[in-house]
């Protein structure tokens, strides 16, 4: 796979894996996107319990995400060094992973779903609701563990264009199922807020199911024929993918509580100003497509070249990735301002909600290509292995920045909506200066890391 990927070169390269990733996004955005569109019909309350039960959703996809970001960095230095031997061991043990992450974190939402949502400070309506959806989505935190992470295990050989497929068909699945179930057919009951968790459930299990069998039949192909002869638990090479993943997930990690923080300080200026920002943030979502395309774009050619020793084009590449990646989220920054109002009256009516959701989108324009050199650069800094980094500067970024702006601009000064992003815009700029200022200073790979395991 990577020598026939080597064939291709500069932009073409970065365009065959973003593309197809950006896609996939696209479509599983729209998992999330469905979920808020149908769920805003029902009433602002039940948008408000999905909003905060995401919130708390985040925390457990830092954990299910950061294995994938190891397994991902790992098979891409191994798909590039071409040592098939090292490439299936980390499949097996970050399948492992995820399998013990979603128990654990499945039996926390079991026993305690109802105390973990109300740390959001919401009303007791939303909690109610909240709770329903929370426990239906994350008692099988199984199901979401393997989503990550078998799709990161096949995007670290070079092949975006699975996952994209598998997103593309499960989504179309999702969203007929969301309409049954939330509104009903037929004689199946129209089941409102559980419907929605019900039908997520549905189509992501679909989903693993079909990476599993893709990944037995391309790249554990002598576990077929042994009979799927699953092999051992690893636990030195499993602490060895967590010495990479557990820095991706403490940043993944920093982001959702300090997002759990002032999401807090966002419900105390109102119910509307609130579902004015989960609705806002569920159309901004569809930006994130595109830097995350890129990013696993930068995650995997920089993988796959510091496995093949290109250590001079491997940041080339990188480079390469961040500023096509700018120029294509610049262009949505330029839509979202002048279809604002549009797409507010697609989730609503209420006038209120509408103007602050219109406010949020036309700053939000702005934070676009800075939001695009933030993900694009931590993807590469992902793939040379140095995931501290952009861990340290997420921390400071979002719990002194952000929160103390929110604070202070949304509730301080009396800014509303308009302070809480314009501290998300602060803390963004913040974080891409950083990460460009050492990158182009060379201090963005860590060498020893990726020689660990050999």
């Amino acid at each position: 796979m990577f020598n026939e990927q080597r064939k291709l070169t500069g932009k073409k390269w970065i365009l065959f894996l973003a593309v197809p990733a950006v896609i996939e996004n696209f479509f599983q955005t729209v998992i999330g996107f469905v979920d808020t569109f149908f769920i805003a019909k029902i009433g602002i309350i039940e948008v408000s319990a999905v909003g905060i039960s995401n919130a708390i959703l985040q925390v457990y996809f830092a954990v299910f995400m950061a294995i994938g970001i190891a397994a991902n960095i790992y098979i891409a230095r191994f798909t590039g060094s071409n040592n098939e031997r090292l490439l299936k061991i980390t499949t097996w043990q970050s399948i492992y992973l995820a399998l013990i992450s979603g128990v654990i974190l499945g039996f926390v939402t079991l026993l305690f779903a109802e105390p973990i949502l109300r740390l959001m400070g919401a009303n007791e309506k939303v909690i109610q609701a909240g709770t329903i959806y929370f426990q239906i989505i994350a008692v099988p935190s199984v199901v979401l563990a393997l989503s990550f992470v078998l799709a990161s295990i096949i995007r670290g050989t070079g092949d975006t264009k699975t996952p994209m497929k598998v997103s593309i068909w499960i989504n179309i699945i999702h969203i007929f199922l969301d309409y049954i179930f939330i509104f009903g057919f037929w004689i199946i009951p129209g089941l409102g807020i559980a419907g929605a968790a019900i039908a997520t459930v549905i189509v992501r299990f679909i989903g693993i199911v079909w990476l599993f069998r893709f990944i037995l039949k391309n790249i554990l192909t002598e576990s077929v024929k042994k009979k799927l002869s699953f092999g051992s638990f690893d636990w030195s090479f499993m602490k060895k993918l967590l010495s990479v993943g557990t820095p991706a997930a403490g940043e993944r990690l920093v982001m959702r509580v300090g997002q759990v923080l002032y999401f807090g300080l966002i419900v105390s200026l109102g119910t509307a100003t609130f579902a004015a920002h989960q609705i806002a943030g569920s159309i901004e979502i569809f930006s994130y497509m595109i830097g995350y395309g890129f990013a696993t774009a930068a995650t995997t050619i920089v993988g796959q070249l510091m496995g093949a020793e290109e250590y001079k084009q491997a940041k080339k590449y990188a480079h390469d990735c961040v500023w096509i990646a700018v120029g294509f989220m610049s262009i949505v920054g330029i839509g979202l301002y002048f279809s604002s109002e549009f797409l507010a009256t697609l989730f609503t009516e209420d006038f209120s909600v509408i103007n602050q959701i219109v406010i949020a989108l036309k700053i939000d324009a702005f934070i676009q290509p800075i939001l695009a050199i933030v993900l694009v650069l931590t993807g590469a800094y992902q793939g040379g292995a140095n995931t501290k980094i952009p861990m340290y500067i997420t921390t400071v970024g979002i719990w002194l920045i952000r929160t103390l702006g929110v604070y202070i601009l949304g509730v301080v000064l009396g800014l509303g909506i308009a302070g809480v992003w314009i501290a998300i815009l602060i803390d963004n700029l913040f974080r891409a200066v950083w990460l460009m200022y050492l990158f182009y200073n060379d201090r963005w790979v860590k060498l020893e890391k990726l020689k660990q395991v050999s």
